[in-house]
């Protein structure tokens, strides 16, 4: 089968320039070739150079991983910025970026996959937005944010949202954002918040749908955590010591057993550990790209000590099923 990279970022031009003609935060500027985005207030700023928005460049770096690899495109970490718009526009916004995705897609037959982006103000207008997503455009997977409207992922009144998810049988993508950790963490140029926040970030995303029950209470639904699970397989024995939650009849480690990762972690023994804790079937090959060379992400899988089995797991076959794609055979 094809070499699939479950951990791709790309973003269509368009949703750049709707951004541009914002007033408020967040919005883009043009930088050269590329943009900057700002957000939270006008306090954070993203540079996002050329290279984010040349889809035949990406197409082209992926090809490191194997002739006709496929790639599996996330929000990344622009995943919860709308959040932070009147619904009725996040909601406008969002259905024109996933149009363009399910565009790209049908252009890039076998070769690019899209998923969703959907603004979690109202649970309601949020479930509407999934439904068009996954229903009409064919979208493979749904972008989780951490934090929207001030709420974190736990707040009861996304409930039915994660209903829908789960019957719907899309995964959630759990990727960091800045939106949390990042003014405590922006000194050292950043690196603090790059280097750890992130991580912080999404493996408390996680913990939250543990301990509040929606991995219990929706035992369907799929969650995909990105860099190598983050901060949790490492401290497991640490959580399931120190978390008594009522109503949870399972240790936390057993519903943090369900997640799939990701190998978008520079160090082979941390994609090693992964398998080990997690199983080969549950590990997708990422490249983060275009934050990380395919060609180093590559290595890192080759250096983890993997069999030929786990090895085809974790490039081919376990992405093609839990993203439901029709990849084509190499």
């Amino acid at each position: 089968m094809t070499v699939v990279d479950s951990h791709f970022h790309w973003f269509p031009r368009t949703h750049m320039e709707r951004m541009c003609e914002r007033s408020g935060y967040p919005r883009a500027v043009r930088d050269g070739s590329g943009y900057t985005y700002l957000y939270d207030g006008g306090k954070a700023a993203m540079s996002l150079p050329e290279i984010w928005f040349n889809l035949d460049a990406g197409l082209a770096a992926a090809e490191v991983s194997g002739p006709g690899t496929a790639v599996v495109c996330t929000a990344g970490v622009i995943s919860g910025l709308l959040d932070q718009v009147a619904v009725a526009e996040a909601v406008d916004i969002a259905l024109e970026y996933n149009e363009i995705m399910a565009a790209t897609e049908r252009s890039h037959p076998g070769r690019f996959y899209g998923t969703a982006t959907v603004p979690l103000q109202d649970e309601n207008s949020a479930i509407q937005v999934l439904d068009h997503a996954v229903k009409e455009l064919g979208l493979h997977a749904v972008n989780l944010q951490s934090i929207t409207n001030g709420e974190l992922v736990d707040a009861e009144r996304l409930e039915s949202y994660y209903a829908r998810v789960e019957e719907l049988g899309v995964p959630l993508i759990v990727h960091p954002t800045d939106l949390v950790y990042g003014e405590s963490m922006s000194d050292y140029d950043g690196a603090l918040q790059l280097t750890i926040g992130r991580l912080l970030d999404s493996s408390m995303s996680v913990l939250r749908l543990i301990f509040s029950g929606v991995f219990e209470r929706h035992p369907d639904l799929k969650v995909l955590q990105t860099h190598g699970g983050g901060l949790l397989p490492y401290q497991a024995g640490r959580i399931d010591k120190n978390a008594r939650i009522p109503g949870l009849p399972e240790l936390p480690s057993t519903y943090l057993k369900r997640v799939v990762v990701d190998t978008v972690c520079p160090q082979a023994l941390t994609v090693a550990t992964a398998v080990k804790f997690f199983g080969a079937d549950h590990v997708l090959y990422g490249t983060d790209y275009p934050c990380w060379d395919p060609r180093a992400a590559l290595g890192t899988v080759d250096a983890a000590g993997l069999s030929p089995e786990e090895r085809v797991l974790i490039t081919e076959t376990n992405a093609s099923s839990f993203f439901n794609l029709e990849v084509a055979r190499g």
